[in-house]
């Protein structure tokens, strides 16, 4: 009676003194740049020569999500996406010119006033503190690939090893500290890889020499009919740099790396490390250099090099996954953990003849997601519902009985993971909206509705120009039917549609934002924090 006269006295809820059993740990992987391509789960057949054991064990023994798609396919706006259940221009994150107000309201900020204890290991790229965690211990910037600068409550260390098994360790030390603890705990996994360029660990570094991957059916795609498709910069025998991503040397013999916009590439690398690198790389470079190839031979060798680099980065990626899983098994803390595995965005394997993102087609679009907790989702389902990362934070709410905000703009996904079924008011469409033009890759800014079957995209700002899909028949977005006739009727609807998510989002008039130039604002935003920080030193 004394106990429960003190928790009314102090007011704390009775909820947040719970037993830790009754409230899930929260365990959030993420990676960066993850094609749904590359997760065998998926069964693509890039993944079948490449497969991904330990991811697949998170769908195997809970739920894989068919219909899983970003709302801005970037690496910063997703993850204030993510953060936030909220939509880019309600986040205020749009571009990674942006600067996340941490200070906002996040799932992880509501699990922390719950009373969970909270962490945040590897990438954050969000140009700010990370706020509501108990611990972060992050990447600066995007993060390297071999001996990063890790940033925890300010201090910057240089630690010697490669990224990915660096995260996991301090991950696992996390987790080994909270064991014990009498309050559940959520942790953000954050990993750089794969992203942009593809940097395997000296231990897999040959794993895919001697494979050959299948070449997509559209690798030289001419992009009739599409304007935006035609004028972007990242096509992968054009535009990927021949020594930053793809590390061809300049002649026979030579560790000299050709035309290369990072030329501080392997200053991160001791001599040991450098030296492992380059004998890795050395054998086969050369036979490149000694070969006669024709141009479109050179194209297709480069998309074999950047498979064989992307798919051995993602090994690791999946190695480290399975000792996260192995170490809960032997904790006993797999029954009453959630786990997810996600990418902050899908990726292009050499689809359309790309690497990046961005696109609102498919396959930077969509992004991997599976999802594990023994105690309430039944292994091996498949769920079909278009779900989205604005959902995130409102399921873990959820699952920890914590009220989820009016204001978040996701749906939980607690009743799709544990029915495995499409609820009966479930969307039925998903918004896209990307901002970034000009920039990296030259993408059109562009924004979009997607069906179980059909796609409108409207890209805008320099061009004025609208695609529309038959995704049951065009699956590879090829032919751009917008003006053909035995579609109008379902062009005018999609675009209702789209009318009709926009309004649900809050997004603001179009014409307020169609000619925005966030670099500007990121310049000014920039000039007026330097000058705020000139006039604290005055003081």
């Amino acid at each position: 009676m004394k106990y429960i006269l003190y928790l009314l006295l102090t007011g704390f809820s009775a909820s947040i003194f719970a037993q830790k059993a009754d409230r899930p740990n929260i365990i959030f992987i993420m990676s960066d740049d993850h094609a749904l391509q590359a997760v065998s789960a998926y069964g693509h057949e890039v993944s079948k020569i490449s497969p991904t054991p330990n991811i697949d064990r998170i769908a195997n023994e809970g739920i894989k999500f068919d219909q899983s798609f970003v709302t801005n396919s970037l690496c910063g706006p997703s993850r204030a996406t993510m953060l936030t259940g909220k939509y880019s221009h309600k986040n205020g994150f749009r571009a990674n010119t942006d600067k996340f107000d941490s200070s906002q309201q996040t799932w992880i900020s509501l699990l922390h006033d719950a009373g969970y204890t909270t962490g945040v290991i590897g990438k954050w790229h969000l140009k700010s503190t990370p706020k509501g965690f108990d611990h972060w211990n992050i990447l600066n910037d995007q993060g390297e690939y071999y001996n990063p600068d890790f940033i925890s409550n300010g201090d910057t260390t240089y630690v010697e090893g490669y990224t990915t098994d660096l995260v996991t360790d301090y991950s696992l030390d996390w987790i080994k500290e909270q064991k014990d603890a009498d309050k559940p705990f959520a942790l953000l996994i954050h990993h750089k890889a794969p992203h942009r360029n593809w940097m395997p660990p000296i231990r897999y570094a040959n794993e895919f020499d001697n494979v050959e991957f299948p070449v997509p059916d559209n690798y030289f795609d001419d992009y009739e009919g599409r304007q935006a498709a035609s004028e972007q910069e990242m096509v992968v025998y054009k535009d990927a740099q021949e020594g930053h991503d793809l590390k061809m040397s300049v002649a026979v013999g030579s560790d000299e790396w050709r035309k290369d916009i990072w030329p501080h590439l392997f200053d991160r690398l001791t001599d040991v490390q450098k030296e492992a690198w380059f004998k890795a790389y050395r054998a086969k470079n050369d036979k490149m250099n000694a070969s006669q190839m024709t141009e479109k031979e050179m194209a297709l060798w480069k998309y074999q090099r950047y498979l064989q680099d992307y798919c051995a980065t993602v090994k690791a990626v999946d190695e480290n996954v399975g000792r996260v899983l192995d170490y809960l098994d032997e904790q006993g803390l797999t029954e009453n953990t959630i786990v997810v595995y996600t990418s902050d965005q899908g990726f292009y394997l050499g689809e359309h003849g790309w690497f990046d993102k961005r696109f609102m087609y498919e396959e930077s679009f969509k992004t991997p997601l599976v999802m594990r907790y023994p105690k309430a989702i039944k292994a091996g389902n498949t769920a079909q519902a278009m779900v989205q990362n604005i959902d995130y934070g409102p399921t873990f709410l959820d699952y920890a009985g914590v009220t989820i905000p009016e204001d978040m703009q996701g749906k939980s996904l607690k009743t799709v993971a544990e029915k495995g079924k499409t609820p009966k008011d479930w969307r039925k469409s998903v918004y896209y909206h990307y901002y970034e033009y000009p920039g990296f890759h030259m993408v059109k800014r562009q924004y979009g509705v997607r069906t179980d079957r059909y796609k409108l995209i409207h890209f805008y700002n320099n061009i004025d120009t609208y695609e529309f899909y038959d995704l049951k028949k065009d699956p590879s977005e090829m032919n751009n039917l917008i003006d053909a006739p035995e579609y109008q009727d379902e062009i005018a609807s999609l675009r209702e549609e789209l009318a009709r998510l926009m309004k649900e989002a809050e997004e603001p008039p179009y014409e307020s934002w169609k000619n925005t130039d966030y670099r500007k604002e990121a310049r000014m935003r920039r000039l007026k924090e330097k000058k705020m920080k000139a006039q604290s030193k005055t003081k």
